[in-house]
């Protein structure tokens, strides 16, 4: 494990002062989710394709957190690890590690299951009619209800998941760094604990 990272690291008690910037990631080669504090945005790459468009996410997502002094990253979901563009979108996600890492931006990587946690309490949901195992769509339609409602954030349109998961993403970091936005349950935040964050000061909380 890369000594910049620690999953064992405490989340920060409640903090006073200015809060930091945190700013959360959704990284996707067509539409990509991107949130800070009270706001959510998206961007897409539409008409571009290889080098074009992973140059172009980077760039792209490099103009909402030149700034930051924390980003959350949703990670890969490995049981997808065979759909098409898989390669491609581990190299989005890697170029912009590299660009948060010249640019001297901490940052964490967190996996869709700690995401939907944080976010709902558990990462598999199933049908309280049917029992059915809910869809990945279905999970992320309650991921976002959830950030909606914990939040006051609308988010609406065809990248509401994508902005909805972003938020979720950045939420946790704020969390982490003890500036909730909002009181979660212990059987949300409890995703905290499996998140590897960074071990150089981050802003004024750690």
């Amino acid at each position: 494990m890369s000594t910049l990272f620690d999953v064992e690291a405490p989340a920060a008690p409640a903090a006073t002062g200015p809060r930091p910037t945190v700013i959360g990631l959704d990284i996707a080669l067509i539409t990509s989710g991107v949130a800070g504090p009270g706001w959510a945005d998206y961007f897409r790459t539409t008409g571009l394709a290889g080098e074009e468009r992973l140059q172009h996410i980077v760039d792209t997502a490099a103009t909402y957190y030149r700034n930051a002094d924390l980003v959350l990253i949703e990670g890969a979901a490995y049981s997808m690890a065979k759909q098409v563009g898989h390669d491609e979108m581990s190299a989005a996600r890697w170029m912009i590690r590299c660009d948060l890492h010249r640019r001297r931006i901490p940052f964490a990587v967190v996996t869709p299951d700690s995401r939907t946690i944080y976010a709902t309490g558990r990462a598999r949901w199933k049908d309280e009619e049917t029992g059915k195992k809910l869809t990945p769509k279905q999970v992320k339609g309650k991921v976002r209800d959830e950030a909606s409602r914990r939040y006051g954030v609308d988010f609406h349109g065809t990248a509401r998941f994508d902005m909805a998961d972003a938020y979720v993403l950045m939420a946790m970091g704020l969390d982490w760094l003890g500036y909730a936005l909002a009181e979660v349950p212990a059987t949300h935040s409890r995703s905290l604990k499996g998140v590897a964050w960074p071990t150089q000061t981050v802003a004024v909380a750690r």
